[in-house]
């Protein structure tokens, strides 16, 4: 019977590629402790260094999104839905 695979959560895979990027176990080791394959703990150590630029440039909006380009189309939508309902009340 096969094994069923493995989901880490994203807060595991960043504290072991984390302690791969201290350097302070060697990736064997890392493998040992967390019961993970060392070529996995390399892809998320990859993973970690090549996405750590963007976690500086995004600022803290939502995809450098402001709040107030993310309300306006709901507060559009909820004046669209008002006049909408306003219709109905007279119509019936």
């Amino acid at each position: 019977m096969p094994k069923k695979r493995r989901k880490h959560s994203d807060e595991f895979k960043a504290r072991v590629a984390l302690e791969a990027v201290r350097g302070v176990k060697t990736l064997s080791e890392l493998s040992a402790a967390y019961g993970v394959h060392p070529t996995v703990i390399a892809q998320w150590k990859r993973q970690l260094l090549d996405g750590a630029p963007g976690v500086f440039s995004r600022g803290n909006g939502v995809n450098g999104r402001s709040e107030e380009e993310i309300s306006a189309p709901l507060y559009e939508e909820i004046g669209r839905l008002k006049m909408e309902l306003d219709w109905l009340k007279k119509k019936l």
